[in-house]
């Protein structure tokens, strides 16, 4: 079965092109209803914005869902200070080190504004050394607006609340030699692999062994998850998620990742040995892996209550929740392993 890499390069970009913090996804959810449509893909929207899609399928109780994310991580306005400047608190759990120097869009009622994420002292010609002993921490960064501003009623004047969502730049690169770098890989190249793989099949075959459900979450960041998205005839649930590389991991960026424990607990067994059969079977570069600090929409269905099978794959990725990178490999990989699952007795 032929992957189009273009088409999954292509729409990851387009994807990274669309700012989606956690609690502000409704035109990246808009791009993915469109792409659903285009290929006459049954979809419906659940109450809290997620998107579950139908592949339909010859066995249709106890079928099969596939989960990603569209939320990413982000900020919010906290407080305007006096000054002009704005404190800021994360949406999602990542490190201010992460934020620093980063170019942003402030979401306003009015319309989209620009600044930069910067430490309170940022200028070595007027602190010193003062700049290298600032510590760390979402108290010792501020928003710097690209707009004529220096008090708190001006910033008001330009549309700016608390709570007003703050988008940083994703800053994409795709390299010839088959690495991509940018912020919000996780979970964008996830949803990537899978429209590329929904793409693969729907175009090879009209009826899987098995219905399947693409589930596109939008709150995956905070928590919340696809908890509330499976139906009662889900029997088994497997996320499409972001790897982490780093010494001490056993996860690749050249293979597709399969994570057999996290801080939630244990993946089925059943279905973790599956998908190492599936990769196996149809000589796909895998890995096993364990993550210590690290949790999926997989785990969120489980606690939400929902009785069935949870399983996780895993692109590769350095520098997860960071300035994040993967390889086109790991990628291609995956969306290998998505396609062989759904085709799957």
């Amino acid at each position: 079965m032929k992957i189009d890499q273009n088409y999954l390069v292509t729409t990851l970009k387009e994807l990274l092109a669309i700012p989606s913090p956690v609690g502000y996804t409704e035109e990246i959810s808009t791009y993915i209803t469109k792409h659903l449509g285009v290929r006459n893909i049954a979809y419906k929207t659940k109450r809290r914005g997620t998107i579950v899609a139908t592949l339909s399928g010859e066995r249709t109780e106890s079928d099969r869902a596939l989960s990603t994310h569209l939320d990413t991580l982000g900020a919010m306005v906290k407080r305007i200070k006096p000054d002009g400047r704005i404190e800021i608190a994360p949406l999602g759990s990542w490190s201010a080190r992460f934020a620093e120097g980063g170019r942003v869009t402030i979401i306003t009622g009015k319309e989209s504004l620009r600044g930069t994420v910067l430490p309170i002292r940022s200028s070595g010609h007027v602190y010193g050394d003062g700049v290298d002993t600032l510590p760390v921490g979402w108290e010792y960064v501020e928003l710097r607006l690209d707009s004529q501003c220096t008090t708190a009623e001006q910033v008001h004047d330009l549309g700016i609340i608390v709570g007003s969502f703050v988008a940083f730049d994703p800053n994409p690169e795709f390299l010839s030699n088959g690495y991509i770098v940018s912020r919000y890989l996780d979970d964008k190249a996830g949803v990537a692999c899978l429209l590329t793989a929904i793409k693969a099949v729907q175009e090879t075959t009209n009826t899987l062994p098995v219905e399947c459900h693409p589930i596109f979450s939008l709150s995956e960041e905070t928590g919340c998850g696809c908890g509330h998205a499976p139906d009662a005839d889900v029997g088994e649930l497997v996320s499409i998620d972001i790897g982490p590389v780093a010494p001490g991991q056993n996860s690749s960026e050249h293979t597709a990742n399969i994570c057999v424990k996290d801080m939630s607990g244990v993946y089925h067994s059943h279905l973790t040995k599956k998908l190492m059969v599936l990769c196996k079977k149809n000589n796909i570069p895998y890995k096993s892996d364990i993550y210590q600090y690290y949790r999926s929409d997989t785990n969120s269905a489980i606690v939400a209550g929902n009785d069935l099978l949870h399983g996780l794959i895993t692109f590769g990725t350095e520098s997860t929740h960071g300035y994040e990178r993967t390889h086109i490999d790991s990628l291609i990989a995956v969306t290998q392993l998505i396609i062989h699952y759904m085709l799957s007795e």
